[in-house]
C-alpha cells in the first residue's frame, strides 16, 4: 500500500498556537506499519523527521519544516481489570482529555487532575505531563515505542523512562524513538488526588468529592486561566505553560527573596520544597515580579490576560515575534532575579 504522502502542508492549523510554516512532506500515520514505512522513506530521502500529534506543545518556525512530518493518528483504548486495579493501554494518537473523561466516567481514579490538557496520549510520557497534583509518571507502567536506532519495537518499563519534572528519557533523546502506545494502571473506585493546594481548598468543609467532581473543578480552574481550548476565548492560541517552573538551590531562592525586597515586590516569594537542597519557584510569579503583566501585548503576541505563564498569539503573527517576546520575558527574570527560565514546548524549525 502506498504511503499517504502529502506535500507542502501548512502546519499552523495543526498546532494550538496556529503559527508556523508548512511541512515539505506530511504522512498520516494511522498504524505501526505506516510508521515504519514512513521512517524508512524519510531515511531514504535523507529528510529530517518531526513527530506531530495534537500540536499543543509545539512551536514551529516561520519557514516550516524542511523534511517529513509524521502526523500520529493511531487510535484505540483497551483495558483489563484485576481486583481493584485496571490496566489501560492507549494508542499514541488518542486525544488526552477524551481519555481522561472516559476513565473518570468508568470510575477509575488516577487521571482526574489531568483533565482539560490538550494534546495526545503519546506525548504525555515525553513531557511527563502534570497538573494539579498529578503526573503521568504516577500511573504509567509501560511505554510501547519504535526504536529508530535499532529499528525494533520495544516496551519500556516505568523505571526505564527516566521521569523527572516535565522530563523523561524520551525528551532528552527526541530523535531516538516514536511512542506507539502507553499503559496506565488506575484504581477502580479510588479516591481522587487532592495534593494541590488550590484544588484541595475548593473542597474544604464539604464531603469527600468524587473523581467526577474533581474533574469538573479542575476544568473550572483551567477555564479561569484560559488553559482549556475554547474557540470563544481570546487567549485560546497558546501552548499552555510556556516555561517550566525553575527548580533552584536554597541559596538562589534566598537571592530571589532579597531581590524581591530590593525592588519593592510586596508579595512573598512562593517556594515549594523539592528536597533538602532545592525548591521550586513558580515561573508565573517570577514573570510578574520582574515587571511583566498579564495582557501585555507586543504586536500580534503577548501574555494571556488570565495567566502569566501562557504566551498568546492573537492572530496574524509570526513565530519569530512569539519567540522574541518569550525571550524578553525570560531576560527580565534573569536580570532581576538571576534565574534562567526554560521553555516547555518543543521547538521545530526555530531555535530558542
Amino acid at each position: 500500500m502506498p504511503l499517504p504522502l502529502e506535500h507542502h502542508v501548512p502546519l499552523a492549523p495543526r498546532t494550538t498556537l496556529e503559527l508556523g510554516g508548512a511541512a515539505k512532506h506530511l504522512i498520516d500515520v494511522s498504524n505501526e506499519h505506516t510508521l515504519i514505512d514512513a521512517l524508512r522513506w524519510a531515511e531514504g530521502e535523507n529528510s529530517p523527521v518531526l513527530v506531530l500529534a495534537g500540536g499543543s506543545n509545539l512551536v514551529i518556525g516561520d519557514e516550516g519544516w524542511d523534511g517529513v512530518v509524521l502526523q500520529i493518528s493511531m487510535r484505540g483504548i483497551e483495558h483489563e481489570c484485576t481486583g481493584d486495579r485496571v490496566r489501560v493501554r492507549v494508542a499514541a494518537g488518542e486525544p488526552w482529555d477524551e481519555l481522561v473523561a472516559h476513565t473518570v466516567a468508568q470510575g477509575w481514579a488516577g487521571l482526574e487532575c489531568l483533565s482539560g490538557i490538550p494534546g495526545s496520549a503519546g506525548a504525555t510520557p515525553i513531557q511527563n505531563v502534570g497538573a494539579y497534583g498529578q503526573e503521568v509518571a504516577d500511573v504509567i507502567t509501560a511505554v510501547h515505542l519504535w526504536d529508530r536506532r535499532s529499528e525494533q519495537r520495544r516496551v519500556v518499563s516505568k523505571d526505564a523512562c527516566g521521569f523527572g519534572y516535565r522530563d523523561s528519557i524520551f525528551k532528552r533523546e527526541p530523535d531516538s524513538v516514536v511512542v506507539l502506545a502507553i499503559e496506565l494502571e488506575l484504581h477502580i473506585g479510588g479516591e481522587p488526588t487532592l495534593r494541590y493546594g488550590e484544588l484541595s481548598r475548593s473542597f474544604e468543609g464539604r464531603n469527600s468529592p468524587t473523581i467526577a467532581r474533581v474533574r469538573d473543578r479542575v476544568l473550572e480552574l483551567r477555564r479561569g486561566k484560559s488553559m482549556v481550548i475554547d474557540p470563544d476565548d481570546p487567549n485560546r492560541r497558546s501552548a499552555g505553560s510556556f516555561f517550566t517552573n525553575p527548580i533552584v538551590t536554597r541559596d538562589v531562592a534566598e537571592h530571589v527573596v532579597a531581590q524581591a525586597r530590593r525592588h519593592g515586590v510586596e508579595r512573598d516569594v512562593p517556594q515549594y520544597p523539592v528536597d533538602d537542597q532545592h525548591v521550586k519557584i513558580p515561573a508565573a510569579w517570577l514573570i510578574e515580579a520582574s515587571g511583566s503583566r498579564k495582557g501585555e501585548r507586543h504586536g500580534a503576541v503577548g501574555l494571556s490576560t488570565r495567566h502569566a505563564l501562557a504566551i498568546v498569539h492573537h492572530g496574524g503573527g509570526k513565530t519569530s515575534q512569539l519567540v522574541e517576546f518569550a525571550r524578553v520575558l525570560a531576560d527580565r527574570v534573569q536580570q532581576r532575579f538571576g534565574v534562567q527560565l526554560r521553555p516547555e514546548p518543543v521547538f521545530a524549525g526555530v531555535r530558542w
